[in-house]
């Protein structure tokens, strides 16, 4: 993933919306989403090279989903990411509980943000990057997250972020608002690029909220809501160059 908005508790009917763009090599092998034959709980796309995933939740409520965070001079890690997301779908823990154990893994996994949630009668969101601080309890509000750290105000996420509150304080949408905000294919200005270790060309060209390259770019939308009687929604279109 990179670019997840998200409205937690912040709308009458929905106590989570969550709107996000996966992005990734175009010769990476994935499965859009579904029931997964192996753990029939989960309903999640699936990475077919570390067998996890970036984005998924499950029958009884549990969410979880990923960022990779943007440094490239940094060793890599021994793990796949997805791991961290399919992990806490499976598992029973509480967000806090495993959040505190993830942070205990050390350089297992290269940089990420990690969203782990449960949607229900004692709902809770925490959110966790290796790249900074300590796991935390969100509470009510509208945050954006890309390739750096919770709410970092990079040009894709303060325009997402801005346009996706505009319509939870609005009160009604369609499903069709939130995927245009997600398909939005402008770039930076050159003096709001942030520096991320990559090279002008490559920092420009994923500057985007939908980002389009040659070998590189988003490979699915998501868009997820659960309501006030805790019944999920997974919207998802897939894009193949």
């Amino acid at each position: 993933m990179c670019v997840i908005l998200f409205s937690y508790q912040s709308h009458a009917e929905y106590p989570l919306i969550l709107l996000a763009n996966r992005d990734e090599f175009y010769d990476r092998p994935s499965s859009r989403a579904a029931i997964w034959d192996d753990e029939p709980s989960i309903f999640a796309g699936r990475d077919l090279v570390g067998g996890g995933t970036w984005l998924g939740v499950t029958r009884s409520g549990r969410f979880a989903a990923v960022t990779n965070y943007r440094d490239p001079s940094a060793p890599a890690g021994t793990r796949s990411r997805g791991a961290l997301v399919a992990d806490f779908l499976r598992g029973n823990d509480t967000p806090r509980d495993y959040l505190s154990d993830v942070a205990a893994m050390g350089g297992e996994f290269s940089g990420f943000n990690l969203l782990v949630g449960e949607i229900g009668p004692n709902s809770s969101l925490h959110y966790f990057s290796n790249r900074g601080g300590e796991p935390r309890e969100l509470g009510p509000g509208t945050y954006g997250l890309s390739n750096h750290l919770l709410d970092t105000p990079w040009p894709k996420v303060s325009k997402g972020k801005a346009a996706f509150t505009t319509l939870v304080e609005n009160g009604g949408f369609a499903s069709a608002d939130l995927f245009n905000i997600l398909a939005d294919v402008t770039l930076a200005d050159d003096d709001e690029l942030p520096a991320t270790g990559v090279p002008y060309e490559a920092e420009k060209a994923i500057s985007a909220i939908f980002i389009k390259t040659p070998g590189y770019g988003t490979r699915c939308s998501t868009v997820l809501t659960f309501d006030n009687n805790y019944d999920w929604d997974f919207d998802e279109r897939v894009f193949v160059p």
